[in-house]
């Protein structure tokens, strides 16, 4: 009783906890980017399965290791005949020796001829004098009832090498599903990145779109007050308030796409889709310095680094102990026997109704003859699949090289595309000046104003755009590099 209100006062406190970690979320506290990953590779369904599966290679390589140990197994059982067992068919009249003092020998009494007094003979051999009367239940046996069992042990001494290629493939198994497990976690990093910049892109362009809706707001006031003093015509007000009427179409659609954006991004870090999550850099204005980007990489490095190529590696090396599996049929087999059998009725001394046995130890030799080449074929087979999974292995090298080329082209692209769109800034912010001082001075038109207007507006949306561009062509970067730091959970 005690230890069970123990164990429920336990879950309490985890769940009271597990409650308060997620109303903290809920209430929309500030979360940063190392947050949401974190997140996203504790609760990834992906993840725990991939980590599961950690723990089955594990326990089979313990299973391959306790190969090397011997066998201890226990069979018994119990039966029920239907009849005994009898030595004779009936009573029996058995010839009986008599022991002779003198001669310090057995002998038998022969029935002789009264005339010649030679003994007797019947079928070339004399007949005993001396009988003995035997009925048939002497020699009749219960056996009705019989219990038995054996106690074997069984240590394996050469196998061909099969237990040792077991071991190696198990071991080499585990390692895989780490790899498996580590690489999808970057998956899952980086999955988490696209939708983390998603929201702060989409909050950058809402920002653009609420200015852009009161830059049209404040020209339509004013071009209301230019039609009622006649310096403006009333096709001017309607082509003002048509861009503004779209400007506020496309402000609800980046609001929508915003509330959207933040439920992608709870549901990648295993929150409820309803949780709307307050990202620390949404609000940012500037981006932090990038490091240089180099135009050629070691590649030994890169493919040491990648855990997707580690797996097929190690795929490789299965494949070639495959081979020895395979080769080992091939080879004789050699074990220890040991054995402890028992049974009741015995037949030790007599059949005795208890328990009795003996223990017994040998050797077992099986030396493979001849299958119609059956063993050869699959050693054949084995070494084509290892063939084949080298051919796979080199082919992903050749795809890395493309990648990682694409990759680092495509992050200095962003970086160049980025500079740009920020020298850009300067100038749509001037010409938008110009063009509304101008417009306040009669030498420009509200069509001049309304281009100035949408030029600003794509050069700060196409900054944003290049902004997020650079963040994400960096973690890109990094993962096809191999060098996307990701912490997972420990598997247990």
């Amino acid at each position: 009783m005690i230890i069970r209100r123990f164990l429920l006062s336990l879950f309490g406190l985890y769940a009271l906890g597990s409650f308060a970690q997620t109303s903290a979320v809920a209430d929309g506290s500030v979360v940063t980017l190392e947050q949401c990953r974190e997140m996203a590779l504790s609760n990834n369904k992906n993840l725990r399965k991939s980590a599961q599966q950690i723990k089955v290679a594990g326990y089979e390589k313990d299973q391959a290791f306790a190969a090397y140990l011997p066998a201890i197994d226990f069979a018994g059982g119990y039966m029920y005949n239907q009849k005994g067992v009898s030595v004779f068919g009936s009573d029996q009249l058995l010839p009986v020796k008599t022991f002779n003092i003198e001669k310090q020998d057995y002998e038998f009494g022969l029935v002789k001829n009264p005339v010649t007094g030679e003994p007797v003979l019947v079928n070339g051999k004399p007949i005993p004098e001396q009988m003995a009367y035997l009925p048939k239940e002497a020699l009749s046996y219960d056996i009705h009832n019989v219990f038995f069992g054996a106690v074997t042990l069984t240590q394996p001494i050469f196998m061909g090498g099969k237990i040792v290629a077991m071991n190696k493939i198990t071991g080499y198994a585990e390692n895989l599903a780490r790899a498996m497990h580590d690489n999808a976690a970057q998956d899952v990093v980086y999955a988490v990145d696209a939708a983390y910049w998603q929201v702060v892109s989409l909050k950058a362009k809402h920002k653009l779109a609420v200015s852009f809706v009161n830059l049209l707001d404040t020209l339509s006031r004013n071009v209301s007050l230019m039609v009622e003093q006649g310096v403006a015509t009333k096709r001017d007000q309607l082509t003002v308030d048509v861009k503004l009427n779209s400007a506020q179409v496309d402000l609800t659609k980046v609001e929508n796409g915003l509330v959207l954006s933040r439920m992608a991004l709870a549901q990648v870090c295993g929150l409820p889709v309803h949780t709307m999550l307050t990202l620390a850099d949404e609000d940012a204005e500037t981006i932090s310095a990038t490091a240089p980007i180099a135009k050629s990489y070691n590649m030994q490095d890169v493919y040491s680094a990648r855990e997707d190529l580690r797996a097929l590696e190690l795929g490789v090396k299965i494949y070639k102990e495959k081979e020895n599996i395979a080769r080992a049929s091939m080879m004789p087999n050699l074990a220890l026997v040991g054995a402890y059998t028992f049974s009741n009725p015995n037949m030790f001394n007599g059949f005795e109704k208890k328990f009795s046995g003996m223990f017994s130890v040998g050797a077992m030799l099986t030396v493979p003859i001849w299958h119609w080449g059956g063993n050869y074929n699959k050693v054949r087979a084995a070494k084509a699949q290892t063939v084949a999974a080298r051919l796979e292995l080199d082919n992903a090298k050749d795809m890395i090289d493309l990648q990682v080329n694409q990759a680092s082209f495509k992050a200095q692209e962003a970086v160049k595309t980025f500079n740009m769109t920020e020298a850009n800034l300067e100038k749509a912010d001037e010409n938008l000046r110009c063009a509304e001082v101008g417009f306040r001075d009669g030498v420009m038109t509200v069509d001049n104003v309304m281009e100035a207007q949408t030029a600003w507006l794509k050069a700060h949306s196409e900054n944003v755009d290049a902004r997020i561009d650079v963040y994400l062509c960096d973690v890109y970067l990094n993962k096809v590099l191999g060098r996307l730091d990701v912490s997972t959970p420990a598997v247990e």
